[in-house]
């Protein structure tokens, strides 16, 4: 160990030696371009140290979370340390999706039956190989509600689900009605206002494993919808713990962000695109209730919401619409442990509401990392801030929740 400290100390020297010769060399001879690069490496390392390497902002309603967290989470208390070559929101929010790897997922997949004749489509990834907990009877669960036109094939998803595999956990993903390639049976689809699938998805799981610990995790409109679902039914629920990832708290405020004309062009467009062709591949189911070509030509989410979604669940106006799809008014009356990943610069969800009104909520906010981005690392493949969050506090839940009864 001595020599090797030693050999460390010598290379460290040569290298500062190297480094004043060649600055020298560059103000006095053909070295102006090392020495300029130097001097330019040396301002950004800098400026990225002190402006955009943060530790999150760590919002709690309630002490005893706070500390349960700090102790057993500890990730939500480190520095983050965004992909250094792509720090801002749009760029990481855009990147992800194409950077990320996609882990290999074997997949059960069951459909079952809602009230109003319709069928959902469950993804399960059972792990009957795990060797934490070989009986499958108490395996923890881990429901997954992907987002807005999101399936079980999302990158995002596949970590989440390689990283329970780890844990020895078992997952189901929600896919949402039509988009998981699954026949519609009736003329409806889904909104994060409405939680009747969901509540049917979680009561069906529960049933099939009433002795194991059950979690959930949503990520953007599937953290929205998990959030409305929790505040409508408080502490009644068969969940243990809850996560949430980028989720939109004020609708309107998203609405109004995505507007702006770059949101527009880099996001809003496409995904309104997204869910008009999801909603065209059963154009036949909705003849009746709407008039499907005002529909097609809608050029942002607001008008698909207004053109189709209000009107597919009842709503008397858009703002009624969004007014209940918000889940900010709901927060208070959450009544199980749920941690909330979020970033600043998050153009989907501009607004972050506090946590500080209910002891069960906390709410961890990095000033980076964009929608669903939070990329991390030199060439970011592989896991991400989020998914460390994702395993350290699900992993919490599992072995230490009994702490916060």
């Amino acid at each position: 160990m001595q020599r090797l400290a030693m050999d460390l100390r010598m290379l460290s020297r040569e290298l500062s030696l190297y480094l004043e010769h060649q600055v020298r060399v560059g103000f006095f001879g053909s070295g102006v371009g090392l020495s300029l690069i130097l001097g330019f490496s040396v301002a950004y390392a800098f400026y990225y140290l002190s402006s955009i390497a943060k530790k999150p902002q760590l919002v709690t309603g309630g002490e005893s979370f706070s500390r349960f967290l700090q102790d057993h989470c500890p990730v939500v208390t480190e520095t983050y340390y965004p992909t250094v070559w792509c720090w801002e929101g749009r760029g990481q929010t855009l990147l992800r999706p194409f950077i990320t790897s996609k882990p290999p997922v074997q997949y059960r997949n069951e459909l079952i039956k809602t009230a109003d004749g319709g069928q959902i489509s469950l993804d399960w990834f059972d792990n009957d190989n795990s060797t934490c907990y070989m009986d499958a009877s108490t395996r923890p669960t881990i429901l997954l509600l992907p987002g807005l036109t999101g399936t079980s094939k999302e990158s995002y998803i596949l970590h989440m689900i390689h990283l329970s595999e780890e844990l020895g956990y078992r997952c189901v993903v929600f896919n949402n009605r039509g988009v998981a390639g699954e026949n519609l049976l009736t003329p409806r689809t889904y909104c994060c206002a409405n939680t009747e699938d969901l509540e049917t998805v979680i009561h069906h799981v529960h049933s099939l494993y009433p002795s194991a610990p059950f979690l959930a995790a949503g990520v953007s409109m599937g953290g929205m919808l998990l959030l409305n679902y929790l505040g409508k039914i408080g502490s009644k629920t068969p969940l243990m713990a809850a996560a949430t990832f980028s989720v939109g708290w004020n609708t309107f405020a998203c609405s109004e962000s995505l507007e702006k004309p770059l949101n527009w062009l880099l996001f809003n467009y496409y995904l309104t695109t997204c869910l008009q062709s999801s909603v065209n591949k059963h154009r036949h189911m909705f003849v009746k209730q709407v008039d499907m070509d005002h529909v097609m030509k809608a050029k942002s989410i607001r008008e698909f919401d207004k053109r189709f979604t209000s009107v597919m669940f009842g709503y008397q106006t858009i703002d009624d619409y969004y007014t209940d799809a918000s889940p900010s008014p709901r927060l208070k009356s959450v009544g199980i442990p749920v941690l909330c990943l979020n970033s600043v610069d998050d153009v989907f969800s501009p607004s972050h509401e506090t946590a500080k009104q209910n002891p069960n909520v906390a709410l961890v906010l990095t000033s980076y990392g964009g929608h669903i981005g939070f990329l991390e690392g030199i060439w970011p493949r592989q896991s991400t801030y989020m998914d460390r969050v994702f395993k350290q506090f699900v992993q919490a839940m599992v072995e230490h929740g009994h702490e916060l009864s």
